[in-house]
Order: structure tokens, then sequence, then C-alpha cells
């Protein structure tokens, strides 16, 4: 039975990662600051306490376990840190992934290693074209910047140990039936909080379902069998997730209350309202602002590359 170490393990998206590993027939071992209850009792499921830079509790880990892979979710800004990435979180991931890292790759049981970043890495055009592996890098927020620098270490940590197989996964802003947030910023104005669509709301964004997200890595982790499958893969919802989608899926199943109608003139319509959103120095520190200037676009993710491991069959329509 291989083992996997997830750190965090117990926020949003490490204890859906643990459920389908636990699924599969892995032994989880789940790191975190504190024990969810998704998880807990399961057979071949064990929870270690542990802070993101406790680098001692860390240590012995690795060395109680005879670790195959290493799924590293911890620092996630959906998992457990809030949507506001402070310079205290930044300094506390730089630190985690240091050791995290090195262990890892020093470790002679680790064949795999999966690093979980965002798609907020990428600097998103003014054309329609979807956004591949190798498009350009432009880190305009903190929670951008701190998960490029955590790619960046461990590309450079792997250099020394190329016979780890490492995966480093682009994943758009996630979602679950019960988990709405970063849906809901989609239709917020971050000037007065109110809900608000323009138009018919038919202007899209990328999303990824974490049932998505779970797939992809259980995918890697069990087919991925060469070298060849190591890299950076995008992760995210096969369509766009329209505004009014949105709307639809919050009166259907939660509450909403008053979604003002945002209308204008003549043509360019999303552009009438794009001024009112400029100049927010929050932009830069909270992970859900909403910046209209990008709406008009409709950028996808081109997650071609990914699709050859998984179909990504989840999206706000069937989520769980």
């Amino acid at each position: 039975m291989k083992k996997v170490l997830v750190t965090g393990g117990c926020g949003l998206i490490g204890q859906h990662i643990c459920s389908g590993l636990l699924k599969k027939g892995f032994e989880v071992i789940a790191a975190d600051k504190e024990e969810g209850m998704y998880n807990s009792g399961k057979l071949n499921y064990t929870f270690v306490q542990c802070e993101a830079a406790d680098k001692n509790t860390y240590a012995q880990i690795f060395e109680d376990y005879d670790i195959e892979i290493v799924i590293h979710a911890a620092c996630t800004v959906d998992n457990d840190l809030g949507p506001i990435i402070e310079e205290k979180q930044m300094s506390a991931s730089k630190q985690c992934d240091k050791f995290i890292y090195r262990y890892a790759m020093t470790t002679e049981s680790i064949k795999k290693f999966i690093f979980i970043s965002t798609d907020k890495v990428y600097d998103f055009p003014k054309t329609r074209e979807p956004l591949r592996e190798d498009a350009d890098i432009k880190t305009t927020s903190n929670y951008a910047i701190m998960k490029y620098e955590s790619e960046k270490a461990l590309i450079s940590e792997m250099q020394h140990h190329r016979d780890v197989m490492v995966c480093i996964i682009r994943v758009s802003p996630v979602y679950t039936f019960n988990f709405i947030d970063n849906l809901v910023a989609k239709i917020t104005d971050p000037k007065d909080g109110s809900k608000f669509v323009y138009g018919k709301g038919q202007y899209g964004f990328q999303f990824c379902c974490v049932h998505n997200l779970v797939d992809f890595i259980l995918c890697f982790v069990k087919n991925a069998d060469d070298m060849q499958y190591a890299g950076i893969y995008n992760v995210c919802d096969k369509l766009l997730t329209t505004a009014a989608d949105i709307i639809s899926f919050m009166r259907e199943n939660h509450s909403l209350g008053t979604v003002l109608q945002k209308t204008g003139s003549g043509g360019g319509a999303l552009t009438k309202i794009k001024g009112i959103f400029g100049g927010n120095k929050e932009e830069k520190t909270n992970y859900r602002y909403l910046d209209m200037s990008k709406v008009e676009n409709n950028n996808m993710l081109d997650n071609t590359k990914a699709k050859k491991l998984t179909n990504f069959r989840w999206d706000i329509h069937n989520t769980k």
C-alpha cells in the first residue's frame, strides 16, 4: 500500500484529496495545523498536527513513514488561508517550501511530488487566446507572488534530484456545492459589497470544481508512469462559468439577496463600468478581488495537457 503525505490535508482542497486517495487504496498521512473531521476515523488515514513552518514535525513524518508521494497543498488560499495574503503568510510559505522540498528530494522512497499552484501567476492577455503552460507570467497579487516563488524554489531543488517526478498544478479558483466564496466574489461589487450583474451576465470566469482537481491528482498519482509526465499542468473546468450561471446556481441552492442589473447604452457594454473599480490597493492582497478590466476577454486556460490524464467532468451544474 503506497503512502502519501498531503500537506494542508485538512483544508478544503486537502480533505478532498485525502478522501479520494483513501478510496483508491492509498495510505494517507495528512499534516495540518488543525484536525478536520472530514476523514477522521477512516481506515489507513493518519493525521499529524503541525504548523506549515514546523520543520521538526515534518522531519519526523519523513523519518517515520516510507512516503512515496508528496502532495503539497499547504499554504493554499482556499485551504488554510483567507483571501487576504500578507507578508507573514508569504514568509511562512517560503520557510515551509524550503524544508519540504529538501526532505522530499533527499528521501529515497519518494517517487512523485505534486505541488498546487495557481493560474493567478499568468499575465492574462487582452486577447481571448487560451493560456498554455508556457504563457507569459505576471504576478500582480501577493498570492500569485507567493505561489510563483514556491514554483521556482521547487524547480531549483528538482534540478539536483531528477529521479523524482514533479508535477506543478496551476489551478483556477475552486468551488464545491457548499464552498461558494470564489463564485460569489464574481458577482460582488468590490466597492460596496452589493451583488450585481452586467447586462444578461454572459461574460465568464475560469473556475475549477474541486472534484476536477482531485480527479486529475488521482490520475497523475496512479497513471503517470514515466518522466514524460513531469512538468506544469493547467487544471480547470472545461468551460467558463458565466455570471448568469453563478446567479442561477445561488438562487437554486443557496440564499441570494437583491442582484442589481447594471446596463449601459451603445457598444462596449462592460467598458462602461471598468473605471469604477480601479485604484483599489486591496487588489494586490485580496485573492478574490474582482478586476472588471479582464472580464471582456473571457480568458480561458488551455488544459489540453491535463486532459491526456483525465476528463474534466464536473462543473457548476453537477458539483457536489
